[in-house]
């Protein structure tokens, strides 16, 4: 399934969003905008549908409701999240749409509830709470219906496009060091500590595959580098392997905590991109990559994705990236803060000033990375 509209009221940085999102969406705004913020709002909704996971759980392990509330909602406290989805490219296909509003009590136990929970299929409205139940028992507006087996059978399409929304950060010091933090924990791994027991869990035919693609790319991006292959030590605890060619006679074979940082970091992001067919959030996935890499990503990406169906949603600034002549205005969201109004968020193919910098020849890095650049920066120049 395809997200194809995002509505927000209140969430995060954002007093108010109306999206419309395509096969993949870049997003860019300057440092503290909400990029991040933007992208967890998937990773909420997939958080209440999640086996284990729930409403309750999503909002806690996010603060609590005033973490979530925008700041600059001053007159209106209820956060509202609505998503509409659509079957992959099918020109039939039937439209869901799922929102959610959220309010705290104000006294009392301070309960997190429901304010309301909707479902459309075709514009047919076929999910109103709170119904009589919900009013002769308001705890059960503690839950969600999308979030029950037994409630959820009518709709059970958005469940599962829920479920299948990935994102992978790799931290590639936590791939390197696992023992810096708690390899123990339950629940989502956003940052590759146990990358490598997602690896390993694959079943072998399609674990060895995948390998052999990703090292045909990294050949291209990291030339000395072959024979990608997992692993296990004498403990059975699981590693990446490789052969490094060198002055040698016999090439030196590596483990992953001496491979550098971009190769890492390449191997994650190919590695999401092959697994998987759901929404897949990419943050920053430029990091540690030499420029050259970097302007290769969005037709790497666009490649792998298309076969499969999936969609991508990726937050960046690198002029690297934006310089691709392939990314069209209506792909990409600009963020741009203001104030106590909290950020604003616009596509590209919105604004008349940068499609006619678009038609004059510049690139999306020519006409929209300068409206995410500070205004003082210049004064940094001066800091002392």
């Amino acid at each position: 399934m395809y997200f194809r509209h995002l509505k927000l009221k209140n969430w995060r940085n954002f007093v108010n969003v109306d999206l419309t999102i395509g096969e993949r969406l870049f997003i860019t705004g300057p440092n503290a905008s909400g990029k991040s913020n933007l992208l967890d709002v998937f990773r909420f909704l997939r958080d209440i549908a999640k086996t284990g996971g729930g409403l309750q759980q999503a909002v806690r392990e996010r603060g609590d409701l005033s973490k979530i509330r925008c700041l600059a909602a001053r007159r209106y406290p209820n956060v509202e999240i609505e998503v509409t989805l659509t079957e992959n490219g099918l020109a039939d296909a039937t439209e869901w749409r799922y929102g959610i509003g959220l309010h705290q009590e104000s006294r009392g136990a301070r309960r997190l509830l429901l304010r309301y929970e909707k479902i459309w299929r075709n514009n047919e409205l076929i999910l109103n709470r709170p119904d009589d139940d919900d009013r002769k028992d308001d705890w059960r507006l503690t839950e969600t219906h999308l979030e029950h087996l037994q409630s959820n059978i009518n709709f059970r399409p958005i469940d599962e496009a829920f479920k299948q929304i990935s994102y992978l950060h790799l931290v590639p010091q936590l791939l390197r060091h696992p023992n810096i933090a708690n390899r123990d924990a339950v629940g989502e791994d956003p940052f590759g500590l146990k990358f490598l027991d997602r690896v390993i869990s694959t079943p072998e035919k399609t674990r060895r595959a995948r390998l052999h693609k990703i090292e045909e790319a990294l050949r291209i991006a990291v030339p000395e580098l072959k024979n990608l292959t997992d692993t296990p030590d004498e403990r059975g605890m699981p590693h990446l392997e490789a052969i490094y060619e060198h002055w040698r006679p016999n090439a030196g074979r590596q483990r992953e905590d001496q491979f550098s940082d971009g190769t890492l970091r390449l191997i994650g992001l190919l590695w999401m991109l092959l697994e998987g067919a759901g929404l897949l959030l990419l943050e920053e996935p430029e990091l540690s990559l030499h420029s050259a890499v970097v302007s290769k990503l969005p037709a790497l990406i666009w490649r792998l994705q298309r076969p499969r169906k999936r969609q991508v949603i990726l937050s960046s600034h690198s002029t690297e990236l934006f310089g691709v002549r392939g990314i069209r205005p209506e792909e990409v969201a600009l963020l741009k803060p203001h104030g106590s109004e909290g950020t604003v968020v616009s596509l590209a193919s919105d604004k008349e000033e940068i499609r006619l910098l678009l038609e004059g020849g510049m690139t999306i890095a020519d006409a929209v990375l300068p409206l995410t650049a500070p205004s003082n920066v210049d004064q940094l120049d001066l800091f002392k």
